[in-house]
């Protein structure tokens, strides 16, 4: 793949050095959750948003606070989907294959590498997880249009639906902010770098 930066990403074959900061951004800007559809107008919502919403939530719950490599790495979890340019809806995932699974666990290694990324301990991966699954509770609803029985029922997402944006206390005084509604790629890229940079 030819990247906007102009370096080139073997899918099947990358190294931590194939991709900018800005690439990744812009990746993750342009590839969107809930298979590209939304009830807002405009852009949806991209993976570069809901990365952002899990670090906020995620920094919110945390009891102590989070280490510079933790918040990199709820940042950067699922970065190959930038990579990628592809979220794939959880319902398929079993259809794609050990193929695909390879691929993505090639593409996570090389962005561990290029970040530092620690490894999971079992608590951190079940708090990680927490706050990922409660965000797809409350985009299913605030984004996607289904309804908190449907997140239930139908998506099987036992999560609470949030009423609260956790990008609210970063983002709310800034003007045309709006709880849930998803940015323009342009504005989710400026964003995911600006956090990346960060926590570099």
């Amino acid at each position: 793949m030819r990247l906007p930066s102009g370096r080139r990403l073997d899918l099947l074959a990358p190294t931590p050095l194939d991709w900018t900061d800005e690439d990744l951004a812009i990746g993750l800007s342009r590839t969107f959750r809930w298979g590209g559809h939304s009830v807002w107008p405009g852009a949806p919502l991209s993976v570069a948003q809901h990365s952002l919403a899990v670090l906020a939530l995620r920094r919110a719950r945390a009891r102590g606070g989070l280490a510079q490599a933790e918040a990199r790495r709820e940042l950067l979890h699922d970065a190959e989907e930038g990579l990628l340019g592809f979220d794939c809806i959880s319902p398929l995932k079993p259809f794609l294959g050990e193929g695909f699974a390879a691929l993505q666990a090639r593409l996570s290694g090389a962005v561990a590498l290029r970040y530092a990324l620690p490894a999971w301990t079992p608590e951190q991966k079940r708090a990680h997880k927490a706050c990922d699954i409660a965000l797809a509770a409350a985009e299913a609803v605030h984004v996607a249009g289904w309804t908190r029985e449907e997140v239930r029922g139908t998506l099987g997402i036992r999560a609470a639906v949030m009423a609260e944006d956790p990008l609210w206390p970063a983002h709310g005084g800034e003007p045309g902010f709006e709880p849930w509604r998803p940015w323009p790629p342009e504005l989710a890229a400026e964003r995911f770098l600006a956090a990346l940079r960060q926590l570099g």
